[in-house]
């Protein structure tokens, strides 16, 4: 029996599915209960999980104390959205049960997927009170806090779980990397490298390489970072989020060449990746290349208009240019994205007044004075539109704010003067 269903697999794994699942199946009828268990975990790594869920409830029937029964169940109704299906299963399992653990960290998942964090928290608390040193429900504790951003939280229980020196061998990802994850998160950069490299020595991950570089370039450690992301794209060239931090990493060294392969490289690999054109953006107007690093903003916007970081830099190249009316175009074009933000304001208003649109110049003002924080800059452009379009008390309002910005401003001072003159 064990031969033939080894024969089936070796099949499935081959590409002969359908010979194999048939072989499966005709093996199934006459199966002894052990057998039957193994092709319901085929079934469902498969995704067959209605076939894998046929076969586990009748072994539940059959061995109703058997928790690890209820909690594969628990699985198959997850998989099949049946949440509150695999809860039920999975409360069936009682304190003392082999598969109590997995069922607590099974129904704290289920809970946490459903917005009930209070309640997932608490599952796998009491779960750990009844099994204080038990380290997977340790480790499940600091994955349930790194999701919910607690950082602090997680630290201490990933210590705890990986000291106590207990926990599976088979376990998805090194916990030192999870750990070195949390660290990095609450800044600890120092810490999280130190983690990372523990980690990594055991078993290297793209995550965690990815993660291990980021940390580095966090603290300007750049030969290492690049080292990181470098043996990242070796093992994962898809990995493409990892191209513009080499890339960073690399301007940060003043090896503008290599960034500028990387980000090429990167795009080849991922056409639509709006970072990338960012990133290129920004080398090319540091080499002096205005054009280019247009043509790449332009890029970006086409693929994302609410990239907030692209359309500033783009309008701040059409203003140091002077090019008002390109600022206009773009600003209208976002408006029919309905894209808007403060700072766009500032720029549409300078853009009007230089186009002798006093008026909507004004009230473009009036948005970013509203909206943002007042700058010299900001206040005296505006207290000159206010001006022009008539606004008499509220220009002076403003020059009065940017002399007390800059009180040795005596032009402003004389300005004030003359409009506060009683007409004739």
């Amino acid at each position: 029996m064990e031969e033939k269903l080894t024969h089936a697999i070796q099949l499935i794994e081959q590409g002969q599915h359908e010979e194999g699942l048939k072989k499966t199946e005709a093996l199934e009828k006459t199966a002894d209960d052990e057998t039957k268990r193994t092709i319901a975990e085929l079934y469902f790594e498969l995704g067959l999980v209605d076939k894998a869920l046929t076969i586990i409830e009748k072994l539940m029937f059959q061995y109703p104390d058997h928790g690890e029964l209820f909690a594969f169940a628990a699985e198959c109704y997850s998989e099949l959205g049946k949440e509150d299906e695999a809860i039920e299963m999975l409360t069936e399992i009682k304190n003392g049960d082999p598969a109590y653990v997995q069922a607590q960290l099974l129904l704290a998942d289920l809970y946490e997927s459903q917005g009930l964090e209070e309640v997932a928290e608490q599952k796998l608390i009491d779960a750990l009170k009844s099994e204080p040193e038990e380290a997977v429900l340790q480790f499940g504790l600091g994955e349930f806090y790194l999701n919910r951003g607690d950082y602090q939280q997680a630290i201490s229980y990933y210590k705890k779980a990986i000291h106590n020196g207990s926990l599976p061998e088979d376990l998805p990802i090194q916990p030192e990397l999870k750990l070195a994850e949390a660290y990095s998160a609450t800044g600890e950069f120092e810490d999280a490298l130190a983690y990372y490299r523990e980690g990594l020595e055991d078993e290297e991950t793209p995550d965690g390489l990815f993660g291990f570089g980021f940390t580095a370039l966090q603290i300007e450690d750049y030969e290492t970072a690049v080292s990181a992301f470098t043996r990242l794209i070796e093992m994962d060239p898809d990995y493409t989020t990892v191209y513009s931090y080499l890339a960073k990493a690399y301007i940060a060294q003043k090896k503008l060449g290599e960034a500028m392969e990387v980000l090429e490289e990167g795009i080849k690999k991922d056409e639509f990746n709006e970072d990338l054109y960012l990133e290129l953006a920004k080398l090319q107007f540091s080499k002096g290349k205005h054009e280019e690093g247009k043509t790449f903003l332009e890029k970006v916007i086409a693929l994302n208009p609410s990239n907030v970081s692209a359309v500033k830099e783009l309008l701040v190249y059409f203003n140091n240019e002077e090019d008002y009316e390109a600022i206009l175009d773009l600003l209208t074009f976002l408006d029919d994205f309905g894209e808007f933000d403060p700072l766009f304001e500032k720029f549409r208003a300078k853009a009007l007044f230089e186009e002798d649109n006093v008026l909507e110049a004004a009230e473009s003002y009036q948005v970013a004075l509203d909206s943002l924080s007042k700058d010299e800059v900001l206040v005296e452009e505006a207290s000159m539109a206010f001006l022009a379009a008539g606004k008499k008390e509220q220009a002076i309002g403003l020059l009065e704010e940017l002399l007390l910005m800059q009180p040795h401003r005596f032009d402003i001072e004389e300005r004030l003067v003359e409009l506060k003159k009683p007409n004739d």
